[in-house]
């Protein structure tokens, strides 16, 4: 059967990383290349050798070394410095050939093949360029022993061990950085605990199939997505939320694979599997973040291409300038391999990638997920932020606002008496009422002959007497008055864009109940912090004015757009950037698509396992409006320390390139190449260092 290939990418030094898409190499953080194999080996060869290449380096690094100290002192080092030589013997001579062939062949072969395997796709780097250093060396050297000529074994000895322990050391850094998927994986635990009739049957977790019940023991992790058919816990969904908080577990309730079980055993029918369950779709969208590119990644992808051209010329220059100027040819080499180490642009490369890497990281850990990497560059410069207000800053059910007693009356029996009518309903405003008796823990009287009343409310027979819950019409139907006092408080109420319920007993006003869609507490908070930060806040709606006006009112929301159909939302956002200002608008996804399209930065609620939604750069996991401030604050912090890290990638370049050309050799200021490359190693790992201090920021 024939096997179709596929673009992947691959990492220039660690070709067993490989994936379907371009990004950053989760090993040392260089830029992945394509290259043209089969599909399968994408999986194959991250199973075959994961984990192995920075032990391999630290081999390589040790083999290196012990060669290096024996060249290091048959060198003229030691009579410079310390007036010895070390002991001759019949063929010393060629002894620094050997070693040095060793350490070049052994050691620094991997940076050979990462040459070639970047020049094979066109894009030459770092690689490329400590390749034509040591090579510029190896032949040199190699001809120097033969033609009694100087040779520069030592320094590339040094060159190649020091590379390898500044490459192993960045592996280090980088690792820790770009921990999240690996951490992520291992959420999930390995196997699962089935019910087959009677009994339960432990499985490997690819086993296990949609439909199957699965027993959830306490403290245990759950295996994948699915819904409560018997028990009752608590489930830590941090996951999910950012939050440690546990979130109660009872019949019906859905849970999410990752989530830990709490002290109270479960059974589950799973839902979801696999590629399908909402870790995988935040491991997916975590994957893609970080293989999206920033304008600052491009900026600096471009910036090292021509940082590497520029070492080429420069190295070339340098060579043929010591040349032309009668120096001897090794030292003319020497400085040829400190240019081209030096101007490595590893640094540079890592520079933006990394900080990426960890920012998008934080988001997922923080109960939002960064979809593309310039939504949340985007976000540092948003000016204003615009909610849509029905399940954003408002809970998108009716729930009880407030009741209105009649003299004498106690609140609870007028609860109590709409709630025992509208317990057989299933209109919304009757469930919010029954809903709201329940968490008062309010008991409910026997209603007999129920009866919907269209358009008006509901009745019954409650302990002999016709109870009535509906609105004025229903009341002046059945002869029942409604006092001015009472009226006056409704009214108010009404013109808050609440809807009044009466309730009444026989021919005796109880009171008056009134709805609304609930105003979240988290979105006072919400709206604060963001006013703090200095940003324009805005809601749309489709309500009437008078709902508009209150829940602005009520949240102090800056501006307002009343009674907006979904198709005219994105009108409104093109009036709010008229004004000059960038604007976030944060929606639910569907219905307000083509606003979170024409937004600067579309923000989307993505409640439980709802994380795909396509027209948003960013995804509220948890719906708290509460995260937009924290989005803003990490876009802040990310761009600082891309800016930082850009500083640290470019300035040692500037300040050493010239003392590595030999520009103040007269004033017997010069730069080694092993030195060059102790500069090179170290700014890169200041890079990953100052990167990984991100993480240590609270959004």
């Amino acid at each position: 059967m024939h096997e179709e290939s596929e673009m992947i990418y691959t990492c220039p030094m660690h070709p067993e990383v490989r994936q379907e898409k371009p990004g950053m190499c989760s090993e040392c953080g260089m830029n992945l290349v394509s290259a043209k194999q089969k599909k399968e080996a994408v999986n194959e060869g991250h199973g075959k050798h994961a984990g192995h290449s920075t032990r391999m380096f630290l081999i390589k690094f040790w083999v290196s070394l012990i060669a290096t100290l024996p060249i290091v002192a048959y060198s003229e080092l030691p009579k410079l410095f310390f007036g010895f030589e070390a002991p001759r013997f019949s063929g010393s001579e060629y002894l620094t050939l050997v070693l040095g062939s060793i350490v070049f062949f052994y050691a620094g072969w991997v940076f050979l093949a990462g040459a070639l395997r970047e020049l094979k796709a066109f894009l030459p780097g770092m690689m490329t360029l400590i390749a034509l250093a040591i090579i510029a060396a190896y032949l040199w050297s190699f001809y120097a022993v033969f033609a009694n000529e100087k040779p520069l074994f030592w320094e590339l000895a040094t060159l190649i061990t020091i590379m390898l322990l500044g490459h192993w050391i960045e592996m280090k850094a980088v690792a820790g950085a770009q921990s999240a998927l690996k951490e992520l994986a291992k959420l999930l635990p390995d196997t699962a605990e089935v019910i087959r009739g009677e009994k339960t049957e432990i499985i490997e977790l690819q086993q296990l199939r949609a439909g199957d019940i699965v027993l959830i023991r306490p403290g245990a992790k759950i295996p994948a997505d699915g819904d409560v058919v018997e028990g009752q816990s608590e489930a830590n969904e941090s996951i999910v939320t950012g939050e440690s908080k546990l979130v109660e577990k009872k019949l019906g309730s859905q849970v999410i694979a990752g989530a830990i079980n709490g002290d109270g055993s479960l059974k589950v029918r799973v839902s979801k599997i696999g590629e399908s369950t909402f870790l995988a779709g935040v491991m997916r969208l975590v994957a893609e973040a970080q293989s999206s590119k920033s304008r600052l990644q491009i900026l600096s992808d471009k910036a090292a291409l021509l940082l590497t051209v520029i070492a080429v010329l420069a190295g070339t220059i340098t060579l043929v300038a010591w040349l032309l100027a009668g120096s001897e040819v090794a030292f003319a080499v020497a400085r040829l391999v400190a240019v081209l180490v030096i101007a490595c642009p590893h640094a540079l490369g890592l520079a933006v990638p990394l900080v990426a890497s960890i920012s998008t990281n934080m988001a997922a850990k923080n109960g939002f997920l960064v979809k593309q990497r310039l939504a949340l560059e985007a976000a540092r410069n948003i000016g204003i932020v615009l909610f849509d207000k029905t399940g954003t800053l408002t809970q998108g059910e009716f729930g009880v606002a407030s009741v209105i007693p009649a003299v004498s009356v106690d609140e609870k029996e007028v609860l109590a008496m709409a709630a025992s009518v509208n317990a057989y309903s299933e209109h919304p405003l009757a469930k919010a009422m029954v809903q709201e008796a329940e968490r008062q823990s309010i008991s409910l009287h026997e209603v007999k002959n129920f009866e919907r009343v269209a358009g008006k409310g509901a009745q019954g027979i409650i302990n002999g007497n016709t109870a009535l819950v509906g609105n004025p019409s229903l009341m002046e139907d059945s002869g029942v008055s409604i006092p001015g006092e009472i009226r006056t408080k409704t009214y108010a109420l009404s013109q808050q864009g609440k809807t009044v319920i009466y309730v009444a007993s026989g021919n005796l006003l109880l009171g008056a109940i009134a709805l609304a869609d609930i105003i979240r507490e988290e979105s006072r908070e919400a709206i604060i912090s963001l006013k703090q930060s200095g940003l324009h806040t805005a809601m749309i709606t489709g309500d009437s004015e008078d709902v508009a006006q209150w829940v602005a009112k009520e949240l102090g929301i800056d501006e307002y757009f009343a009674r907006v159909l979904p198709g005219q939302k994105s009108e409104k956002v093109k009036i709010l950037q008229s004004k000059g200002k960038k604007v976030a608008m944060i929606g639910d996804g569907v219905n307000d698509a083509p606003a979170l399209m024409q937004a600067d930065l579309g923000i989307a609620i993505g409640a439980g396992t709802n994380v795909a939604i396509e027209s948003a750069g960013i995804i509220l996991v948890r719906n708290d409006p509460r995260d937009i401030a924290k989005i803003i604050r990490l876009s802040r912090l990310t761009y600082a320390k891309m800016i930082q890290n850009l500083f640290w990638a470019t300035g040692y370049n500037v300040i050493a390139l010239p003392l590595a050309a030999g520009i103040f050799a007269s004033q017997g200021i010069m730069l080694q190449p092993a030195v060059a490359a102790l500069f090179m190693s170290a700014s890169t790992v200041i890079v990953a260092v100052n990167a990984m201090l991100l993480r240590k920021k609270t959004l």
